[in-house]
């Protein structure tokens, strides 16, 4: 059997406008090459009230244990003004050593690596002693709803055991080798309401003007030390990402002030744990200023964190021997899908360099995705010794 080219591969996902949760038929394509390399595969389609349906893909070759499984996103963000861009981002192109379109760094290039390693694998070993599965999702960019956490869902049910997970979403800030993510830090938004009474701004003792006290409360939770970190995590940190106050005159005293912030934390806390503590807050100052509030929370992940075992520190040192750079251990940036998939196993990211995802132009180097496809395989060949 000969093996995929990873270059060919990627071009072929590329093409396919897969913007969430838009599949445009590119589970149907991956399918029909995984069935080709033997996987028994199956594309689960989810709905949920008030969402677009997602369709999702999980595969597996084998059905002894260990099962390594592999996962990432097929979707991708919407290209943005097409004008900037120097290709037609759905018609991949190379220019100076780097393929261009969109989903080439966040992630289709890195699915298409691993294909190109098992496909390698599988004819250098015609018996494994174990399973190799791709869980594969259409909702990573989008609300996450009817994406990997129903397929975790779905696998939970069918008692289907996953001894090791790898995400292949693009982990390296700058130069393939870098970074290696083992945990998130966890993401909980507020949407806080502030109600005051509205009146004539010339006459303040006959209105109650909820700005006074959003300003109070937005001051006290900025200047909350949360924590100072820990041997694998940065400081919890919050921001306020926005302020509103929907007045039109200037002479009227508003009724009603909102703001939104954003906390990052750390496995020091829990969402409910954050909660907690700043609704103290919010009555504490609401009480005192004769006013009232309503709080919104949305959690988008808790913290976690795979604590790093042998197929942490061999994943490492082949990425190491390969980039001659050795991969430090991280849990910074944003969220990622191994939040759910930590729920049914251990698992670490670690895909290409993160530089051009979402951008205009997004680009992958040829070399890199080379590189990513070597690395796969001596994962895969040492995992199954």
């Amino acid at each position: 059997m000969k093996a995929l080219n990873e270059i060919k591969l990627a071009k072929e996902l590329i093409k396919f406008p897969s913007i969430t949760p838009v599949d445009a038929g590119v589970m149907k394509f991956l399918e029909k090459k995984l069935k080709k390399l033997g996987f028994k595969t199956k594309i689960l389609e989810f709905k949920e009230k008030n969402f677009k349906p997602v369709k999702n893909l999980y595969a597996r070759l084998g059905s002894k244990n260990p099962n390594f499984c592999y996962a990432g996103h097929l979707d991708v963000v919407p290209p943005g003004n097409l004008k900037d861009w120097t290709v037609n981002p759905f018609r991949p192109s190379i220019k100076k050593g780097h393929l261009i379109g969109r989903g080439a760094n966040d992630m289709k290039s890195s699915i298409a690596a691993f294909l190109s390693a098992v496909s390698f694998f599988l004819s250098k070993n015609k018996e494994f002693n174990g399973s190799i599965s791709l869980l594969i999702t259409g909702d990573e960019e989008g609300d996450a709803v009817n994406g990997t956490k129903k397929v975790v869902e779905y696998l939970k049910k069918k008692r289907e055991k996953i001894n090791f997970c790898l995400v292949g979403e693009p982990t390296n800030p700058n130069k393939l080798g870098e970074m290696i993510k083992i945990g998130r830090r966890g993401s909980l938004t507020g949407n806080l309401k502030i109600f005051g009474s509205q009146g004539h701004v010339a006459y303040p003792q006959r209105a109650n003007n909820p700005s006074t006290t959003i300003v109070q409360i937005l001051k006290e939770i900025k200047e909350i030390t949360f924590d100072k970190g820990t041997k694998n995590f940065q400081p919890t940190n919050l921001e306020v990402t926005k302020i509103n106050i929907n007045n039109e005159v200037d002479n009227v005293i508003p009724g009603i002030a909102e703001a939104t912030f954003n906390i990052r934390f750390n496995n020091k806390h829990s969402s409910n744990s954050l909660k907690k503590k700043l609704n103290k807050i919010f009555n504490k100052i609401t009480k005192k200023n004769k006013s009232k509030f309503k709080i919104n929370y949305r959690v988008s992940g808790e913290a976690f964190l795979t604590k790093p075992n042998d197929t942490t520190f061999m994943i490492q040192n082949i990425i190491k021997k390969i980039t001659k750079i050795k991969p430090k251990l991280s849990t910074t940036g944003g969220t990622s899908d191994l939040r759910f998939i930590k729920k049914i196993s251990p698992g670490l990211e670690f895909g290409l360099v993160g530089k051009t995802m979402h951008k205009v132009d997004e680009a992958v180097s040829l070399k890199d995705l080379k590189n990513l496809t070597k690395i796969y395989q001596n994962i895969l060949q040492n995992y199954f010794k």
